[in-house]
């Protein structure tokens, strides 16, 4: 006996601006996703209270090494559980993604005197992802312009 299928199924080609929007989406993903682990290790590290850090005694947003790392070892593990949201495209991993990648550059912009030139680095990649789930439109929408 075999199967009906009520509905025919039909291949579409997918267009340029559609696989455009995979190819970010799939950037942003993975980009989060070493994001993520790069804040957890950096979360170990100060934890850890390890050496890399610079000691800064005059800082407005002083915490403790400790509570710096906490903050970024709980936004790594954040960004990764966001990331494989990511590699199925759905909507709310998009929104969950420029959340967590706004509040990494928020972590990193007032630990940047710890660890100067990482701290940069992470503001940079985390805009690179804002700018990738940004600009992808979900299929069926309309362009405007």
């Amino acid at each position: 006996m075999t199967a009906s299928h009520p509905h025919p199924t039909h291949v579409y080609p997918r267009s340029a601006k559609q696989q455009w929007a995979a190819g970010l989406t799939g950037f942003a993903g993975v980009m989060l996703l070493i994001a993520g682990l790069l804040s957890l290790f950096r979360g170990i590290m100060g934890i850890a209270q390890d050496d890399v850090f610079v000691t800064t005694p005059n800082y407005v947003f002083k915490f403790d090494l400790t509570g710096w790392g906490w903050i970024h070892l709980a936004l790594g593990i954040v960004a990764i559980a966001v990331s494989f949201g990511l590699f199925a495209p759905s909507t709310w991993a998009r929104v969950a993604g420029v959340a967590i990648a706004g509040l990494v550059i928020i972590a990193n912009f007032l630990s940047l005197p710890y660890y100067p030139v990482w701290s940069v680095v992470m503001i940079a990649l985390s805009g690179f992802i804002i700018w990738a789930l940004c600009v992808v439109r979900p299929e069926g929408s309309t362009e405007t312009g």
